[in-house]
């Protein structure tokens, strides 16, 4: 039995830079499947780091001629290379049972397999166990019936069956399979942050999320839970990566890490084992968490982390309301000083597009980042994606002008507010980034800054046609 899993050509976020990433997602669900199933041959292939394009994908599909093909799909932009990699994979031999997931075809399971033929099964939700049995089954399609946490066609209907119980014990999952891309695993980087020959990974340090943004769709995807691997097997990996790999930038995936006492054990480990001379580690935090737990970043900054993304949003008390952050404006005026004043890069996210938004009220969320004054700033159009508590508002109240789902990146205006049209979204979004970037002060307060995050960041930055590419979106 051969198992191929993929990861498609297709363009990088270009908000990043340079930017390319392990696969992750078909990475964890390869080491698991080899874990279980010792007989089957399992591959990786990264288009990305192999720099294959749909010809190069095709030409290894029939080379190494597998029985099922489960493609990664990290975000809903990417729904069209999925679809291609699967209509490929048919092309080469249609007995191939071709295999979605991901948050993206589990929130639309029923709508994907009425449009696209090219694909058998969707599996719902945690991958692991459910694709496991999927692929037990390969040789008696008849028992899918059975296996819980799948959609499939069966006789002309789509048949959801039952959802699957969550993984408790993230500890005792294999270690992510990096070793499945061994012969690209240096070409993973992330330029702005780390230039180049740090290596770069990222490793799960929890999964769900237990608050309720109303934009995200990671608390629904994972069943409102929050499931979280200990210090030690944190540890574990960071250190996997670096004796294996030589990869010395880490950054831990969970969309809120949680800071707490977890945190502090996680420290008090990576600083045992000597890793903090290391290596250097990111966290994605909530600014509420920053400021209560404060005096945990000295020791997170002894301990290698030296850059945090906290996503502030917005400066209006209403907006955050809406989005339902449950955090104050004056948490992410807080956060940002307290991360800076502990040497750590201090990025924040902020969000515009939200219904009630106008030219005024974007132009004082220009203020509040002024205010906050974050080493980073990464601004974002509130994107409906599905699954989202924003996407079922959007959906019933007719708001969503924009089906394309390439679009859907968080650049690109999906939706007009009530008094702008998408477009002058479109422009407003380009002018957020012109009043940070464009500060010939901060330009400058970034190049010469002591921190050599910040340095090397906005050194890049300098070489970049970040503000050029923004304003085609809407010339």
């Amino acid at each position: 039995m051969r198992i191929l899993f993929v990861e498609p050509p297709r363009e990088t976020w270009f908000v990043m830079g340079e930017y390319l990433p392990p696969p992750l997602g078909i990475l964890q669900l390869a080491a698991y499947l080899e874990a279980y199933m010792r007989e089957a041959e399992i591959a990786v292939v990264d288009c990305q780091a192999e720099q294959l394009d749909w010809k190069g994908l095709e030409a290894r599909i029939e080379a190494f001629r597998p029985d099922l093909v489960a493609p990664s799909c990290l975000s809903t932009c990417n729904v069209y290379t999925v679809l291609r990699t699967l209509e490929l994979a048919k092309s080469v031999n249609p007995d191939i049972l071709t295999v979605a997931g991901g948050q993206h075809f589990t929130a639309l399971s029923h709508e994907s397999l009425q449009a696209y033929p090219e694909i058998d099964v969707i599996v719902r939700g945690e991958g692991e166990r459910t694709l496991l049995e999927l692929a037990r089954a390969l040789d008696d399609r008849s028992s899918l019936a059975g296996i819980r946490g799948i959609s499939f066609r069966h006789d002309g209907a789509i048949v959801h069956n039952p959802g699957r119980e969550l993984i408790q014990d993230l500890d005792g999952l294999p270690l992510p399979g990096y070793h499945f891309v061994r012969d690209v695993v240096h070409k993973y980087h992330f330029r702005m942050m780390v230039g180049s020959g740090a290596g770069y990974a990222l490793i799960e340090g929890s999964r769900g999320c237990l608050h309720r943004c109303t934009f995200c769709s990671q608390w629904r995807h994972w069943a409102g839970a929050h499931r979280a691997k200990s210090p030690k097997r944190i540890a574990d990996e960071m250190e996997y990566c670096l004796n294996n790999f030589g990869t010395k930038f880490i950054w831990l995936v969970d969309d809120n890490f949680g800071l707490g006492e977890r945190t502090r054990e996680l420290c008090s480990e990576i600083t045992r084992r000597g890793l903090s001379d290391e290596i250097m580690w990111f966290v994605q935090a909530r600014a509420d968490d920053v400021v209560r737990h404060h005096d945990l970043l000295p020791a997170m900054r002894r301990a290698g982390n030296m850059w945090v993304l906290a996503g502030l949003e917005s400066g209006n008390p209403r907006t955050l309301e809406s989005f339902g952050k449950g955090i104050r404006p004056d948490d992410g005026l807080k956060a940002m000083d307290l991360l800076k004043r502990s040497d750590i890069f201090a990025q924040a996210t902020f969000i515009i597009g939200e219904r009630k938004d106008t030219s005024q009220t974007i132009s004082r969320l220009i203020g509040f980042v002024q205010d906050a004054d974050p080493d980073l700033a990464i601004f974002m159009i509130l994107t409906p994606f599905p699954g989202t508590q924003l996407y079922e508002t959007a959906k019933r109240n007719g708001w969503i002008e924009e089906e394309n789902w390439a679009k859907y990146d968080m650049v690109h205006a999906i939706m007009p507010t009530e008094a702008l049209t998408r477009n002058e979204v479109q422009r407003e979004l380009y002018d957020c980034y012109r009043s940070y970037y464009g500060s010939l002060p901060r330009r400058v307060k970034g190049l010469f800054s002591r921190n050599k995050i910040k340095r090397r960041t906005y050194r890049y930055l300098a070489g970049q046609g970040l503000l050029g590419e923004l304003r085609s979106l809407f010339t």
